[in-house]
């Protein structure tokens, strides 16, 4: 296969992205690489604090399958030893600390999704945890890496800066935060770092660390950040406006099509790779009517993870349900047996029921989801979030337009 031009790979490389810094020295680093044969290392960070992939995840994770297709290699650093303190990028508050068995319970599961986008062969990716050097370091080493930045250059972080100013406690050891990550690139002798938005501020602290190591600074890709599925805020797990990377192919397409019109092109452009020509043509309403912009938008996501077929296969079922303004039930709908230790004459607590079922992720989320209405129990409107119900084997409970399961009333 004959390998693009460095102005066409520069074209594929900077499509979406929020930032480069610098573009011309990545234009340098890919005419090295070519010259010598030798492949750019591509590093991405991910801390497993939670155990599911989002699709807002993989924005940074398909930037890094486009230099895998160049020829390059990714460097997929599982931050184990990080997750023990969390990103405070973008947090009002001290995240808690994570025990080890969570993380590498989380560790395993994002590596078995991000296979989904990246290549995961020897010769395309390289897996490191950061507790390979981060667990070894002594406390002097500690001191001289801490020696490398100041405090207001760490006080300058826009989520420090808000904390302070607030008069939010910041601990300690969340100032290492960005330095441990910023090592991590050092260790690894990355020529290129990828994050999103939320990231440029430990991503260029890497840069600085490599300056002081004797390295070549790397180069850093800043992704924007996918908004969720209300169109405004990020795409989060915990505010419930998610899709999951491992969700079947009809709750996909149904969650996509429920996106507001306006963050169509963010889609398009960070989790497709349909060309900008037709991404305009299919944004234009008096060429394209907006239904069918999703539809081709929702097809091209589930057959990236699903197969083509999926993805057809999700259309007519999402019409066979919604469509002529009836509301029918899917063809197959999977059981979930209540526990008789859930139900007490009868009767089962909203809250606990959507949890159980797996509706909601937590109490808050079904709360949350019951003041919306959007839980329904044989086609009826579930009650206030205090509020109980009488439920029986074979009825049907509901979240929104998309997910159905039968009930199964089980014995203590």
């Amino acid at each position: 296969m004959t390998t693009p031009s460095i102005d066409k790979q520069l074209g594929v490389l900077a499509r979406g992205c929020d930032a480069i810094y610098a573009i011309e020295e990545l234009r340098f680093r890919l005419e090295q690489s070519a010259r010598t044969g030798k492949p750019l290392r591509v590093k991405l960070g991910m801390d497993p604090t939670a155990p599911d992939l989002t699709l807002g995840h993989t924005v940074v994770l398909r930037k890094m399958r486009e230099f895998q297709d160049l020829g390059h290699k990714g460097v997929l650093i599982i931050g184990d030893y990080t997750a023990m303190i969390g990103d405070p990028t973008g947090r009002s508050k001290t995240r808690p600390v994570l025990g080890d068995d969570e993380v590498q319970a989380n560790a395993q599961t994002y590596l078995d999704q991000a296979g989904k986008v990246i290549e995961t062969s020897p010769e395309k990716l390289e897996v490191r945890r950061n507790s390979e050097w981060l667990s070894r370091m002594n406390f002097a080493e500690v001191l001289a890496m801490a020696g490398k930045v100041t405090v207001a250059r760490m006080l300058e972080r826009d989520t420090f800066a808000k904390r302070q100013s607030e008069g939010i406690e910041i601990y300690m050891h969340e100032l290492f935060y960005p330095m441990m990550q910023a090592r991590d690139s050092v260790m690894i002798e990355a020529d290129v770092e990828l994050g999103g938005t939320d990231q440029t501020f430990n991503n260029l602290m890497g840069r600085d660390f490599q300056r002081n190591a004797g390295q070549p600074p790397q180069i850093v890709i800043i992704m924007p950040i996918l908004v969720g599925l209300d169109g405004h805020e990020k795409m989060s797990k915990s505010l419930g406006n998610y899709v999951g990377v491992s969700e079947s192919p009809t709750d996909m397409f149904g969650k996509l099509m429920s996106i507001p019109d306006k963050a169509m092109r963010n889609y398009f452009e960070l989790l497709t790779h349909v060309p900008v020509s037709r991404i305009i043509e299919l944004l234009d309403t008096t060429k394209t009517h907006p239904r069918d912009a999703k539809i081709e938008l929702a097809k091209d996501i589930i057959g990236q993870y699903h197969g083509p077929e999926a993805g057809e296969q999700a259309k007519a079922e999402f019409f066979r349900i919604h469509g002529a303004g009836k509301a029918g039930l899917p063809d197959e709908i999977d059981e979930v047996e209540v526990p008789g230790t859930l139900v007490v004459d009868g009767a089962v607590s909203v809250v606990d029921l959507l949890v159980h079922c797996r509706f909601a992720g937590s109490k808050s989320e079904a709360r949350r989801l019951l003041k919306e209405k959007g839980a329904r129990l044989d086609g009826e409107v579930l009650p206030d979030p205090q509020g109980t119900v009488q439920i029986k084997s074979g009825q049907v409970l509901q979240r929104g337009k998309r997910r159905f399961v039968r009930l199964v009333i089980g014995s203590e």
